[in-house]
């Protein structure tokens, strides 16, 4: 599972959550492409939101990726 994540998230940093992600058996990417997952996204996701939408990536709130992960 490749995961990006873009923007800023309400609680977690950046570190953290890409580190949930590899602690779960992921991996963190820090591009879009057609092999990503699902993007988190945060406030101000920026070009990766759009890649993601123009690819039909699903993306997640921090809330929806927390349920993911069973946290």
């Amino acid at each position: 599972m490749s995961v990006v994540i873009t923007g800023t998230l309400p609680t977690l940093s950046r570190e953290d959550a890409e580190s949930r992600v590899r602690a779960a058996g992921g991996k963190a990417a820090s591009s879009v492409s057609a092999k990503t997952s699902f993007i988190v996204a945060g406030e101000n996701p920026g070009s990766k939101y759009e890649k993601a939408q123009e690819l039909d990536i699903p993306i997640l709130d921090e809330e929806a990726f927390l349920k993911r992960l069973g946290a």
